[in-house]
């Protein structure tokens, strides 16, 4: 089953690629994406990185929580389910 990560702090010129790039070290990677502002195109500083397996989902955690790309030191953990907006 598929572990999706929450990754914040992520620099404004990352791209996906980047954050996948960035990820892939620690095993296969479903999906990498940058959230955006729907208005203006620009990176909303956080983003999800999905993996394929749960171990190397949890590997990431352990390894690039911290770690510094692009200048910026990320947040990396589980990521929750949405809230409901009121």
């Amino acid at each position: 089953m598929a572990k999706k990560l929450f990754v914040g702090n992520i620099g404004w010129d990352t791209s996906d690629d980047q954050l996948r790039e960035a990820f892939a070290a620690n095993g296969e990677i479903e999906e990498a994406v940058i959230i955006k502002d729907r208005a203006t195109g620009r990176s909303k500083g956080f983003g999800f990185v999905t993996f394929v397996n749960d171990a190397d989902a949890d590997k990431a955690i352990e390894s690039m929580n911290g770690k510094e790309l692009d200048g910026r030191a990320l947040t990396v953990n589980e990521a929750r389910p949405m809230e409901p907006r009121q």
